[in-house]
């Protein structure tokens, strides 16, 4: 059956776009042309050959459509007297391809194990015809039925799994193309459809017929194969109308072919299709008997679509009725079936749509060289390098760490060249024969691929035009061999033409082409230079007269001009290095030496210090390459260090030292910039300017055996056979760590999942802990006897497991930085099994335990705290057809809800265990030729993915009719390790080098997974298999849940939480501020704040209500909170947090409070239930070692109290019923429990948690009952008063299996003795607090329950998936009366809301009629049950706020934001009035038309994305009026003129655009500031006139690189003047971590000559430049570098934001300055009103609104 989204059928077009030409390919003459018959528009493919012109799907043969549709229907017409191709390669569940075609060329059928060729023959009538022959000239348009399911069951007996490939050849009409599971009939009315069992064609599939027309007598149906089991035994001929007939072969024939008809007759022979003639005879002949091969069916058919198995069909009453007329004998039929259970039918559920193609995309390589680290180029503009990783080729932009790549190679890259203008790069790989490609630099396009005559390339030149390639190498006799290749025509289509070949007996070691003539080349080697030539098609070489120096080992050269300025290119100067310190310096011309030169050792002999190095006679240092700039020689040698030499070779510049032989070097274009690269895999260059080192990639000298991730920094552990362990930045891919072990090799590493440790385990049989933190060795075991070959640790990280070489298995307690031994078992593991990353795998909960052992045909499964074995799978006896015993090769578990076992197997496949069981689930044939050394699943269950040799493969795992896998090159060596990223998001592989994938399909985080499948039969698809995605479906609900009633059964063996713990800990990335998964049930995640630690040293921030400003609004709600808002209907009292304010909001007017003081973002409210008590709970900051607890005065708004309960965050807070008590709960770091007295606030008692837990609770009914919920159990506390002092008795629960094996979320109490509890796989279930046991759950939801709340009979549920229910549940306290064994069905959903978010927080009345509700998209929704509505209350940005503009009446202001949405807001209420969204972009700039532009309905806004793209949007109208592309990057600034008539934009490449807003167009591009981001744009009237030039309007940009340019301009009269040009200078580092601070400008309000700027220059200040004058003319300091920056229009106020969370207000008349705080993080935006009475900050996606009070 059809994946969901391809029922009940599948546009092929419009899915794939065929019109966009991306996903799919066309060739030859293919147009879109309109046809009168089918009045629409068609595709036309025509031409002589029918190979040269088509169209194909999908473009590339590596990909695959993966269509699973058993129908296919093609719309086409034949062109007149032409022949036409269809070609469809159809792949079969065993994924063997094969090529089905059909055709007029083809006289009969033909068939092969992969090709079935079957002829279509349309002609007019005549009286001589045979079966073969060109279209008629009346052919009709015809609908092509293919039955691909049969094709594939009936000639070749393979199952059919899905459509690969189409290709669609000349020539013909073609109009769409469909698949199905549904056979349906074109010419059927809907009122014959009501009478006969059939289903009609769907409208858009169907041809239009005119009224009263019938549709046979238009077009043709063919159907094949027939459902008939007869053919005729001679041709006939069929006179009734409509006059098309089918004619087939004399006498019996075994020809297969398809049914051409008019009407639906269906036969199984060559069809001829006929058009009337005058001289056609009607005649009818007997149908003979067809042979059919010999099938195997399967029991299992479904009635409804027969889609469910292949075989042979009776036919359909209306198809008997048109088949009357044809006479049949059935003598001597006979159809050859059986019923067998070797080829059974799998039937699927409901499931989603196959993997995008491609899923993955190559986002980042750790790694450099491969093949040899002395490839590393410059581009022509400086601003990127190009190296090899292997196979891959990157090319690195060195300012932003942006890698691209070009892909193709299956070897490592032996040589690279560039040209001069970065229009080809040529590329060899290093295994012979050499294949050697030619890349469009600019697009990544390989333009063409070729072999090379050499057997191995070991060096490429190209001419600085591009036109010449020079390439040298050796034969396959290891003679060097040079050749000359043209490649000028390569970039116009045309081929790569061999000018000029030559062999030598002398050694080259580097070539080059000249730069002042392309036909002469310089090369140097053992005991020779040699300038070449290449004239007359011949390659032509004279040796250099080197004199005492032929002996020389020389190893690189480069060209120099003898005389700056010297016109004559003979006049160029040669330069050339020798291993021994030389270097000569030749004369081109006379070929002579003019100079020799050599370097000496840095020290002298019994000197202890370095001295200056000279070039004179004495030992020298070798020398491996060199590269000359117009002022400097770069010089790399052995010894490590890059020295920088004047061309005079007087003394070293500058130089560098390496941690090994520097073996490349390379000066940038502009001189100012040196690359090296080092043998030790080391890439960086130097500035020459600051005399700064950076280093660009490091890399593993050897292959990487394993890799590990550690979930809460975001860093990546490798090891490899260069005997070093390192840690990486997965973000930046920069190497943090570098431990070296000279003694032993590390063969295995993982990090602790909850602290700053990972564990490695080497060939001696150590296995060592280390700290992150001090970079130190811990603790050392050395329990084993061999090399340790894996490592694992549970997610919890209580436990950790080693195997090694020798069979043994130990086990460790980490509970404690100083782990220990728990059990060491020997000959458990397979002591030959190859050492893999997969070899021990630990189930997803932590409770199970997974190996090969005892011996490579057994699995064993163990408990991973008790070491018992729990089961033992026999691989050996699982492939009964093999000849020979199959081996276990790796393992991994599934998802714990699904508890799938998963094994590779030597045998090729992959084999689905339950884990439990051990019964097969399911197989995986044909996964790779070799072994699978690692495989792993996605947390979804959504994509397997295996380590395939050197390839990387994905299956849909939760498709079982997948397609086959998806195959990514670009690793040169087998891959050791694949892995999914902690958020699901990434992919690793690690073999030659470390590459990280982006997965471009979401995955599920939240996946509700189903139960373990029935049991099915051993062998092959041996039963249903259940969909492990089915129940993800995004389909609304047919029926409401119910709940079903759980009485259940005590845990088994291998269910049985750990002792001293149960479950297993999240471990999840949570360092983003807005998580993918369930936010409301994981611990709270503060916000990333860019200060650094010692921003607030010295620093007092007054309160936010200082003189100067007053806070007057907040704009935004902090959905990454967790119940932090609190509403009281009786009161009215309603609070909620935005960063790190409480806000206390008046529901009626709109009128704010502030309460400010918290030093972090808060997490948490709660408000005690006489609601005269608040606390607010936030997170660490970076100046406090504990988070704060504040407790304010309702009535007063005044802090009353602050503790400092944790040392993490605060996860949730409650009063007790009495408010006598308040409980804390830390997060999942700290899981620490707190009771404070409330008379006080003194800690009473806090206890140590031995797991996370998601949420705590007072019993309503009994304020000495608490209760907390986590991971696996429910812990009811019991508080006893002794005296002054409170004690705890804890009674511990295990949830039951029948709830499922997801954590336990959220809590609620319900009518004593009742506990609501909620999942994160979307159960509720409900406990009996007295005698401690669940008795009822039910499925609530798709995703985790976040949040529950009880009142009367009514029960509110919200989720991570956005839906908010409300649940009748009056009748739950008669089941539990009714013990186990009551059934009902009185729960149920009255209501169900679906919000913009995951729940995090809610209050409502005591009936439960009305609410309040927040989610993580920062929404507060108003609810009412009763009319079954939600109202937005507070709304802010999904994401940061990038600008804030004002109306010119200052009456509405417009923010834009990263999420894609224009927002205008009523200034006075701060009130939401319009809201453009555009899906998928970032808008960057916002800016609103002057008032001069016309009528005030006339205003608009300009608005830059992230595509390029402009838009207008109409602020009266509220539509989009415009929208143009002046840029091809992202926009960075906007701004209107001040007539309104112009926009200027910026572009993130620095250029400037001038364009029309009403027309469009574009009219004047500036390019001054190419090369760095436009930062801000200003326009003003132009009021000086001293400024020397004319225009109505002043302006100015400011770039990246610290320019500012101001401009005169009259747009009307088409003027623009510069009028100054401003650089400042940068040092090398700035005190703001994380990003570079932007380059501000603007001009002075209150003096037109003035503009004032910051950036990060050499100081923290503000410089105020005047124009007239042309100088600076005054500095104002500030603390840090300025984030943002604005100008008050009517007072000397100026507004500056900085990154550590504060903001300065500046009086520039008074020379006074004021700081302010409030915000949570870098307040990067600040805009002054136009009457300067209001001041809007911005810090991420968070507004204040302060209020200017006049001065």
């Amino acid at each position: 059956m059809a994946r969901a989204w391809q029922h009940p059928f599948l546009n092929v077009f419009r899915h794939f776009r065929v019109d966009e030409w991306k996903r799919s390919a066309k060739q030859g003459d293919v147009a879109v042309v309109t046809d009168k018959t089918l009045k629409g528009a068609v595709y036309r493919i025509r031409g002589s050959v029918s190979a040269a012109n088509y169209i194909q799907l999908p473009k590339s043969s590596t990909q695959s459509l993966g269509l699973t549709g058993r129908y296919l229907y093609v719309l086409f017409r034949p062109l007149p007297s032409k022949h036409f191709v269809i070609h469809l390669d159809v792949s079969s569940k065993d994924n063997q391809v094969i090529r089905v075609s059909f055709s007029n060329l083809f006289k009969e059928f033909k068939s092969t194990a992969t090709w079935l060729q079957f002829p279509l023959v349309l002609e007019a009538r005549t009286p001589q015809r045979d079966l073969v022959g060109l279209a008629p000239s009346g052919a009709r348009w015809t609908c092509l039925q293919l039955d691909l399911q049969d094709v594939l069951l009936v000639y070749l007996n393979r199952c059919y799994g899905h459509l690969k490939s189409i290709r669609l050849c000349a020539s013909l009409l073609v109009r769409n193309l469909y698949t199905s599971d549904l056979c349906f009939e074109p010419a059927i009315s809907g009122a014959q459809w009501a009478k006969l069992p059939v289903t009609p064609m769907p409208r858009e599939m169907a041809f239009p017929v005119p009224k009263g027309e019938s549709w046979h007598d238009r077009y043709i149906h063919v159907r094949f194969p027939s459902e008939s089991l007869k053919v005729p035994s001679k041709p006939i001929e069929k006179s009734c109308s409509p006059p098309e007939a089918v004619l087939l072969g004399p006498g019996p024939q075994p020809l297969p072919c398809l049914v051409a008809s008019s009407k639906p007759v269906r036969f199984s022979v060559s069809p001829v299709v006929q058009t009337p003639s005058p001289t056609a005879q009607s005649g009818r002949a007997p149908l003979a008997p067809r042979p059919f091969p010999e099938v195997s069916l399967s029991q299992e058919r479904s009635d409804a679509s027969n889609a469910d198995g292949p075989g042979f069909h009776s036919l359909e009453p209306w198809a008997q009725v048109e088949a009357s007329d044809v006479h049949t004998a059935a003598a001597g039929t006979h159809v050859l079936t059986h019923e067998s259970a070797e080829v059974p039918v799998a039937r699927t559920g409901s499931c989603e749509g196959f993997l995008p193609d491609p899923v993955l995309r190559l986002k980042g390589v750790i790694g450099f060289g491969g093949h040899g680290t002395r490839q590393a180029l410059w581009t022509p503009d400086g601003a990127a390098v190009v190296y090899p990783c292997h196979a891959v080729i990157v090319v690195l932009l060195v300012d932003t760490g942006e890698q691209r790549f070009f892909l193709g190679h299956t070897d490592k890259v032996s040589a690279l060249a560039l040209d001069g203008s970065s229009s080809l790069l040529a590329s060899a790989q290093a295994r012979a024969p050499s294949v050697m490609r030619l890349w469009d630099f600019q697009t990544g396009r390989c333009l063409c691929l070729f072999r090379s005559p050499m057997h191995v390339v070991c060096s490429l030149s190209f001419s600085d035009s591009g036109a010449l390639l020079c390439g040298v190498g050796k034969d396959h006799h290891g003679r060097t061999m040079v050749v000359a290749w043209g490649t000028g025509q390569v970039g116009l289509g045309g081929e790569v033409v061999v000018l000029a070949k030559a062999h030598t007996d002398f050694d080259v070691q580097a070539f080059r082409v000249t730069f002042f003539d392309e036909t002469r080349m310089a090369s140097c080697g053992q005991g020779s230079v040699r300038l070449w030539r290449l004239r007359g098609g011949a390659l032509r070489s004279c040796p250099v007269d080197l004199g005492e120096h032929h002996a020389l080992q020389f190893t690189d050269l480069a060209f120099k001009q003898a005389r700056d300025g010297c016109p004559e290119p003979s006049a160029a100067m040669l330069l050339v290095c020798s291993r021994s310190g030389h270097i000569l310096e030749i004369d081109c011309q006379r070929m002579v030496v003019r100079h020799a030169r050599r370097l000496l050792p840095t020290r002298t002999p019994g000197g202890p210090h370095p001295q200056k190095q000279t070039f004179s006679s004495g030992p020298g240092i070798a020398i491996s390459s060199l590269s000359v700039s117009p002022a400097m020689c770069a010089v790399g040698s052995e010894d490590g260090f890059l020295r920088l030499w004047p061309l005079d070779f007087s003394s070293v510049l500058l130089e560098a030292e390496h941690e090994g032989p520097v073996s490349s070097v390379c000066v940038s274009p502009d001189g100012l910039r040196v690359l090296s690269a080092t043998s030790s895999g080391h890439l960086g260059f130097l500035d020459t300017l600051s005399r700064v080192y950076h280093m660009l990639a490091r890399s593993h000298t050897a292959p990487v055996l394993a890799l590990a991730m550690e979930q809460r920094r975001g860093q990546l552990a490798t090891v490899s056979q260069d005997r070093t362990v390192r840690i990486w930045d997965l973000a930046t891919l920069q190497q943090l760590y570098d431990f070296t072990s000279s003694e032993e090799a590390p063969c295995a590493v993982t990090f602790h999942p909850t602290r700053p440790t990972f564990f490695c385990g080497f060939s001696s049989g150590a296995v060592r802990s280390f700290s992150l933190e001090a970079a130190e060795v811990l603790v050392e075991h050395t329990c084993h006897r061999g090399a340790v070959t894996s490592l694992t640790a549970t997610p919890d990280g209580r436990l950790l497991f080693s195997s090694c070489s020798q069979g043994s298995l130990a086990q460790y307690s980490c509970a404690d930085p100083q782990w220990h031994v728990l059990r060491v078992a020997a000959d458990m593991v397979c002591p030959d099994a190859p050492a893999s990353p997969s070899a021990l795998a630990v189930s997803r909960d932590g409770r199970l335990l997974a190996f090969v052992g005892p011996s490579r045909c057994t699995v064993t499964v163990m408990g991973s705290a008790s070491l018992d074995e729990l089961l033992r799978v026999d691989i050996g006896t699982l492939d009964l057809a093999s000849s020979r015993l199959d081996s276990a090769m790796a393992v991994c578990f599934g998802p714990a809800a699904l508890g799938h076992l998963l094994v590779s197997t030597s045998s090729n496949r992959v084999v689905v265990l339950d884990a439990v069981s051990g019964r097969i689930i399911r197989e995986l044939p044909g996964v790779h030729p070799e072994p699978c050394p690692s495989l792993t699943l996605s947390e979804d269950a959504r994509f397997l993915l295996i380590a395939a040799g050197r390839t990387i493969k994905v299956w849909d795992y939760a498709t079982q009719a997948s397609p086959g896998p998806q195959v990514y090159i670009g690793h040169s060596e087998p891959v050791q390790a694949v892995a999914f990223s902690p958020d699901q998001q990434q992919v690793l592989s690690a073999g030659d080098a470390v590459f990280l994938w982006d997965v471009l399909a979401a995955t599920e985080s939240d996946q509700s997974f189903p139960g373990a499948p029935p049991a099915c039969k051993t062998g092959l698809g041996a039963g249903p298999l259940e969909d492990a995605a089915s129940r993800a479906s995004e389909l609304p609900r047919q029926q409401v849940p119910k709940p079903s009633q759980a009485s259940p059964p005590r845990l088994g063996v291998c269910a049985r939480p750990p002792e001293g713990g149960d479950g297993a800990r999240d471990t999840r990335n949570s360092g983003a501020p807005r998580t993918t998964y369930l936010a409301s049930c994981k611990a709270f995640t503060p916000a990333r704040v860019s200060c650094s630690p010692h921003s607030a040293k010295g620093t007092c921030l007054p309160p936010a209500s200082g003189g100067w400003l007053r806070l007057k609004a907040v704009v935004g709600y902090s959905g990454n909170g967790r119940a932090n808002m609190v509403w009281r209907p009786d009161t009215g009292f309603f609070a909620y947090t935005c960063g790190r304010l409480v806000v206390v909001e008046d529901l009626h007017s709109g009128a704010q409070q502030h309460w400010s003081g918290h030093s972090a973002e808060i997490s948490t409210l709660a408000l005690s239930h006489s609601a005269q008590v608040l606390a607010s709970a936030s997170g660490r900051s970076s100046t406090t070692a504990h988070c704060q607890i504040r407790v304010w005065d309702v009535s007063g708004g005044l802090c009353q109290h602050l503790i400092f309960p944790h040392s993490t965050t605060v996860l949730a807070l409650a009063f007790s019923p009495d408010d006598r008590l308040l409980v804390t709960l830390g997060d999942h770091d700290g899981r620490t429990l707190a009771l404070w007295g409330t008379a006080t606030y003194d800690l009473v008692s806090s206890t140590r948690l031995p797991e996370p837990v998601h949420g705590v609770a007072f019993n309503p009914w009994d304020a000495g009952e608490l209760t907390c919920v986590g991971q696996g159990t429910v812990t009811f506390w019991l508080l006893q008063l002794r005296g002054a002092d409170i004690s705890l008795q804890v009674r511990r629960e295990p949830v039951p299996e029948a709830v499922g094996a997801g954590e336990l979320t959220s809590l609620c109490y319900g009518a004593p003795p009742l506990l609501y509890c909620g999942t994160s796989s979307g159960q509720v279930c409900v406990w009996d607090t007295r005698a401690g046991r669940c008795f009822l759950s039910w499925e609530a939801d798709d995703g985790g329950i976040g949040l529950l709340l009880f009142s009367g009979s009514r029960l509110v549920s919200g989720s991570s998936t956005g839906r908010l229910c409300l649940w009748a549940v009056g009748a739950v306290s008669e089941l539990r009366c009714k013990g186990s064994g009551a059934r009902s069905s009185s729960v149920f959903m009255e209501h169900e809301l679906v919000l913009d978010g995951a729940v995090v927080s809610a209050s409502f009345d005591d009936s439960v009629d009305m609410g309040v509700v927040g989610t993580t998209a920062g929404t507060l929704w108003f609810v009412s049950w009763a009319e079954g509505t939600s109202t937005r209350l507070i709304s802010g940005h999904r994401s940061k706020v990038n600008e804030v503009v004002f109306s010119p009446g200052e009456s509405h202001c417009a923010t834009c934001s990263e999420d894609g949405s224009v927002r205008v807001w009523a200034l006075a209420s701060m009130e939401l009035v319009i809201q453009f969204q555009v899906l998928n972009q970032s808008c960057l700039c916002l800016a609103w038309s002057p008032p001069c532009c016309g009528r005030p309905e006339q205003q608009r806004l300009a608005a830059g994305y992230g595509d390029g793209s402009l838009r207008i949007f109409s602020i009266s109208r509220t539509a989009m009026e415009l929208k143009m592309h002046p840029h091809p990057v992202a926009l960075t600034s906007v701004a209107f003129s001040t007539d309104g008539q112009t926009v200027l934009s910026g572009d993130k490449d620095g250029l400037v655009a001038v364009s029309h807003p009403r027309t469009g167009t574009t009219f004047r591009v500036l390019s001054d500031h190419q090369g760095a981001p436009i930062s801000t744009i200003c326009v003003t009237c132009k009021e000086c006139e001293d400024l020397g030039v004319e225009g109505t309007d002043l302006w100015l940009a400011a770039s990246g690189d610290q320019r500012v340019s101001v401009w005169a301009s009259d747009w009307l009269r088409n003027r623009c003047e510069l009028v100054d040009w401003l650089s400042f200078p940068m040092p090398a580092t700035t005190e703001t971590q994380g990003h570079l601070p932007p380059s501000l400008a603007a001009f002075c309000p209150w003096d037109g000559a003035l503009l004032m700027y910051v950036g990060p220059g050499v100081y923290k200040e503000v410089i105020i430049y005047n124009l007239c004058q042309k100088q600076v003319v005054e500095k104002i300091p500030l603390p840090f570098f300025a984030m943002s920056l604005s100008l008050s229009p009517g007072t000397h106020l100026l507004a500056v934001g900085f990154a550590e969370c504060m903001l300065r207000l500046v009086d520039c008349a008074m020379g006074t300055a004021q700081d302010f705080a409030g915000h949570d993080n870098a307040v990067h935006l600040c805009r002054f009103t136009p009457s300067a009475r209001l001041l809007f900050t911005a810090a991420r996606n968070e507004i204040l609104v302060w209020e200017v009070p006049g001065r």
